[in-house]
């Protein structure tokens, strides 16, 4: 067997005890512990490693299960923020689609009175109604950006 065979069988042993062997694999390894003692003594020795390792007993101190605990409070409370955030975010955006598509007809026809009134062209004036319409977002844009930040916190993470 070359040593390429070896080493992929240590890898393969290494992965056995994470069930990430296929089935494919896992025969290949058997078949090859099977006609190589010194993969198979090297399989023994990993698997006397883990059973001695899961022998220790293993005790978590007072202050690890404080400080875990206080953790795993802060990151639910973030979690309760952000669907909160995202509640809201949700509720603007169904108030401005409301309001949008109940307000854009009346704007169209108060520039189309306006146009006509002023005796401006059609052109002119749906693209003065574009401009009124846009403009709000671009505005907001604007500001955003020259802020620098969109729904960040102070350590740059993304927020809702």
């Amino acid at each position: 067997m070359s040593r390429d065979v070896h080493q992929q069988a240590r890898e393969w042993i290494a992965l056995t005890g994470a069930d990430g062997l296929s089935d494919a694999q896992h025969s290949q390894l058997q078949a090859h512990l099977r006609e190589c003692a010194l993969c198979r003594e090297y399989a023994d020795t990993i698997s006397q490693v883990v059973r001695s390792l899961r022998s220790v007993p293993m005790a978590a101190t007072p202050w690890l299960v404080r400080t875990t605990q206080a953790r795993v409070r802060q990151h639910a409370q973030l979690l309760r923020q952000h669907r909160e955030r995202l509640w809201m975010v949700g509720i603007a955006c169904a108030g401005v689609g409301f309001s949008a598509a109940v307000t854009i007809p009346l704007m169209w026809k108060v520039f189309s009175w306006l146009g006509a009134w002023a005796g401006v062209s059609s052109p002119v004036w749906e693209t003065g109604f574009g401009v009124f319409v846009i403009a709000p977002a671009l505005l907001v844009s604007v500001l955003l950006l020259a802020r620098g930040t969109h729904a960040t916190d102070d350590a740059g993470r993304w927020h809702l």
